[in-house]
């Protein structure tokens, strides 16, 4: 039988040899760690690189159909929005509910958007429906108002909603989150859910 230190030094061996076959033909390969050069005319630095928060699409590159077509991905914003709307009004409560309990495309974690991503679909160019000219939802309402998950931080008994129209009338306002106040829900996965204004 082997005595302990012995089977410790034939283990240290072992471990050594391993990490000498692992480790150096790496070492050996990696050469000079600094460019040869600067970057060639087609690379770009990073500092080189805008945002891609920074690009405006193409409203028909903007909109890809994902979750068997139940949703659209906005590209520009990443957000996940309900591809067909609900064109029955709801109280702010009910709508908040509506959006939590929500399953499109077997997936669920949908959430009443904040008034922000509300206006991110905004395109202040187009006539009468403010949505970019080339888009894949249904039932849009540029009429009715669309509630938002933002609360006001003056009034917290009012929430901000949102009028997908461009004319001579503001797109964002307050209400009542009562039952007696209404207005249309769209659902949206990602981003914050809530925040206070």
């Amino acid at each position: 039988m082997m005595s302990k230190k012995r089977r410790s030094i034939l283990l240290g061996r072992h471990i050594a040899v391993l990490a000498v076959m692992l480790f150096l033909p790496g070492m050996l390969n990696a050469g000079d760690l600094n460019p040869p050069g600067p970057p060639a005319p087609t690379m770009k630095t990073l500092d080189q690189i805008p945002p891609s928060w920074s690009h405006k699409l193409p409203a028909s590159e903007r909109f890809v159909l994902v979750l068997d077509g139940e949703a659209v991905l906005d590209k520009e914003t990443g957000l996940v929005w309900e591809k067909v709307l609900g064109v029955v009004p709801k109280s702010w409560e009910s709508g908040i509910t509506q959006c939590l309990t929500l399953s499109k495309g077997g997936r669920r974690g949908w959430h009443l958007p904040t008034a922000e991503q509300l206006l991110s679909l905004v395109d202040p160019t187009t006539p009468s429906l403010a949505l970019p000219g080339v888009h894949p939802f249904v039932y849009v309402n540029d009429t009715s108002y669309y509630w938002s998950s933002t609360t006001s931080s003056v009034e917290p008994g009012k929430a901000w909603y949102v009028k997908f129209r461009n004319d001579v009338s503001l797109n964002i306002g307050t209400a009542c989150k009562g039952p007696e106040c209404s207005a249309l829900v769209w659902c949206v996965r990602g981003g914050q859910s809530h925040d206070a204004y």
